[in-house]
């Protein structure tokens, strides 16, 4: 027992003065995990992916335990691990019609951390294959996951957006093409979006792609485990893989929907020669020859090992089971969202997500979200984004099938009872401010202000945190923190660039050192 115990003042740091005992340490993880949102039983729709399979977790952890200490950085001494990550890649690549006997035979690829690394990589080796282009630019769909403009970010390319139909939430292969110029190097569309859960136009947009001699990337993360699948389910999915001759590369997350543990993506490319661009060597220095396939060098081979064993253990079998189920609950939650009176659903599923909007003045979706927390159902809230109305995304996996049956009248309930709480009001001084501070004028002095004038004190930072979930590509639903209402109302009146500066003072309150 360390002194601190003694004393009655252990704080839970991470390097007490005496070590402590095994099970003391494993149940310390267990009380702070008792605070999290739960990733099993089918009411969290954001965040996690769980099929609901028994046995499931135990295979994986054990399989992740018994590769945690293989190192990825020298595939020669660990010939298990790149056995393993060659096999996942195969798998990927023949979901996604690449592979021998296909108009892609030649198709490879690699592991990823998630989805970000992929798409990160996949910008890096469509900009390094052009070295004649001085400024590398990127043609991407406001509706892209915003990890592109992360890549961008890093890798110093210009971002060049293209914007969708606000009823279809689709960019056009003509607007796609009018973003194409001679700076051009990556054009990118999305199978399907995260947001809204709408496959775009590939096709078309891969042709206008390889017609000016650009890479074109389909972002299938989210959902290219999934619409394979679905299509053979008899699903009308439409082409957005290497069937389409103009396709360059995808990325396909295995911790969503092939229900791997986190995290591990496969970044695919049609040809070796694609994929060149994306390694990184380096041998001028004394040490080791640097070869890099992925952005890290060292990797634990636990997830690979864990991916692997997920999908042996599942099988094809056993995922169009899955996807038999989420496409079941899809359909049930979308009929609940259409009996609610006052909301609407933004977009018809055709993949793994159900997205609405409120079309009652009086109903709030920020308050429904909370109405729902409440009634043990986890949401993400999406703010407005210029044409597009704030909405609620649900991200739909096999294990919500069977509480299908009472999320309807949850939702009409927590409906009603926002309704009679009426819409978050803002104080006007705070609109006002909303609409004209600039991010640049955001001290920290001046959050705490607005902490105080929103009546949020202390819980403030933890609120306006946890709204900052879900990788920053929307705002998440909190809960223990409370009022988030009224977080999100003042995050919805502040433009875009106001957002990011909020949720970064904010995520740095909560980031501080524990000593």
């Amino acid at each position: 027992m360390s002194d601190d115990q003694d004393n009655g003042q252990d704080t839970g740091r991470a390097l007490p003065e005496r070590g402590l005992p095994a099970e003391r340490v494993l149940g310390d993880v267990k009380a702070l995990r008792a605070g999290d949102r739960p990733t099993h039983g089918g009411r969290l729709f954001a965040y996690v992916y769980d099929p609901a399979v028994p046995g499931l977790d135990e295979l994986a952890a054990a399989a992740h335990a018994g590769s945690a200490h293989v190192n990825g950085l020298d595939p020669t001494a660990f010939p298990s691990l790149l056995a393993m990550e060659n096999a996942l890649v195969g798998a990927a690549a023949r979901l996604l019609g690449g592979g021998p006997g296909t108009n892609a035979p030649d198709v490879v690829g690699s592991v990823t951390s998630g989805g970000t690394e992929s798409l990160i990589l996949a910008v890096k080796a469509a900009r390094d294959a052009r070295p004649d282009v001085a400024a590398p630019r990127i043609a991407v769909p406001v509706t892209a996951h915003a990890a592109f403009a992360k890549a961008a970010h890093y890798l110093r390319v210009a971002l060049d957006p293209v914007p969708v139909d606000p009823v279809t939430l689709r960019p056009s292969a003509a607007a796609v093409a009018a973003a194409i110029g001679p700076d051009t190097v990556l054009v990118a569309c999305s199978a399907p979006s995260y947001a809204h859960g709408v496959v775009d136009p590939v096709a078309e947009i891969a042709a206008v792609a390889a017609g000016a001699g650009v890479r074109c990337h389909v972002d299938a993360c989210f959902g290219g485990w999934t619409l394979p699948w679905l299509r053979r389910l008899g699903e009308p999915v439409p082409p957005f893989d290497f069937a389409v001759a103009g396709v360059t590369s995808i990325s396909v997350d295995l911790h969503k929907y092939a229900y791997a543990p986190k995290g591990v993506s496969v970044l695919l490319h049609r040809t070796p020669a694609l994929r060149a661009p994306q390694f990184f060597a380096y041998a001028d220095w004394p040490g080791y020859t640097m070869v890099n396939p992925v952005i890290a060098s060292t990797r634990s081979g636990g997830p690979i090992a864990a991916a692997y064993a997920t999908l042996r253990h599942l099988g094809e079998d056993g995922y169009l089971r899955l996807a038999a189920a989420t496409r079941d609950a899809v359909a049930g939650l979308a009929d609940a969202v259409r009996g609610t009176h006052g909301l609407r659903l933004l977009a018809e599923p055709e993949s793994t997500v159900v997205c609405f909007t409120s079309t009652d003045p009086t109903l709030d979706l920020f308050v429904l979200v909370d109405e729902l927390t409440a009634r043990g159902w986890h949401t993400q809230p999406q703010l407005s984004y210029g044409d597009l109305p704030a909405s609620v995304h649900l991200t739909v996996t096999a294990a919500v099938a069977p509480r299908v049956a009472e999320f309807g009248p949850d939702l009409a309930d927590a409906a009603a009872a926002a309704r009679a709480a009426g819409p978050v009001e803002l104080p006007a001084e705070l609109t006002a401010l909303a609409a004209t501070l600039t991010p640049d004028a955001l001290t920290p002095e001046l959050v705490a202000g607005l902490a105080a004038a929103l009546g949020l004190g202390g819980a403030a930072a933890g609120a306006v945190g946890a709204a900052a979930g879900s990788g920053g590509a929307a705002v998440g639903s909190g809960g223990g923190f409370a009022p988030d209402a009224t977080v999100n109302a003042l995050l919805d009146a502040a433009p875009p660039a106001l957002r990011e500066r909020l949720l970064v003072e904010f995520v740095g309150l909560l980031q501080r050192p524990t000593y």
